[in-house]
């Protein structure tokens, strides 16, 4: 630390020795101990705390470039999401502009077809109701007495009442 050789600090514990004296040495070897190691204490806080600045300062450039980072990703989802929405309000409008433009030629084909026929007028209810009983009643297919069907109820043995099994489909 101050480049004092082991010589020198024999010629200044002699020194001491003849000075101080025998009975005040170890004494005053203690205290300059002490002395020495709260130096080394402050020497080692202090680096402590420069090297936790100099962490702090490293940490917050690292928090300063996460923000800018962030802030300018968001910024660009912003944009992005507004482009999204301005193509698609041009979509929609050219989508509605085909859908005006082919409605006239279908509603022209329709009166073309049904020869100028209103389709959304009510048709007269006896028309309808006698279209509706003759789709509804259908008519059965003729039954032959020698073919076994499954869903029909079993004949009585001899002498028992039948009860269904299962309903008639």
């Amino acid at each position: 630390m101050f480049d004092i050789s082991f010589g020198e600090i024999l010629l200044i514990g002699i020194v001491a020795l003849v000075v101080l004296g025998p009975e005040r040495l170890p004494t005053v070897a203690r205290t300059l101990g002490a002395l020495v190691a709260r130096a080394q204490r402050f020497v080692a806080s202090v680096k402590a705390d420069i090297h936790q600045q100099a962490n702090l300062s490293g940490l917050d450039g690292l928090r300063n470039d996460i923000q800018d980072a962030a802030s300018s990703f968001k910024a660009q989802m912003e944009a992005e999401v507004q482009g999204v929405r301005q193509e698609m309000a041009a979509q929609s409008a050219q989508l509605q502009q085909l859908s005006s433009e082919a409605k006239a030629p279908l509603e022209e084909a329709a009166r073309t077809i049904h020869g100028g026929l209103d389709l959304q007028a009510a048709a007269p209810a006896a028309v309808v109701s006698t279209v509706v009983e003759e789709k509804s009643a259908p008519e059965a297919p003729p039954r032959d007495e020698n073919q076994l069907d499954l869903f029909d109820d079993m004949p009585p043995a001899s002498g028992q009442t039948s009860t269904p099994s299962h309903p008639h489909a």
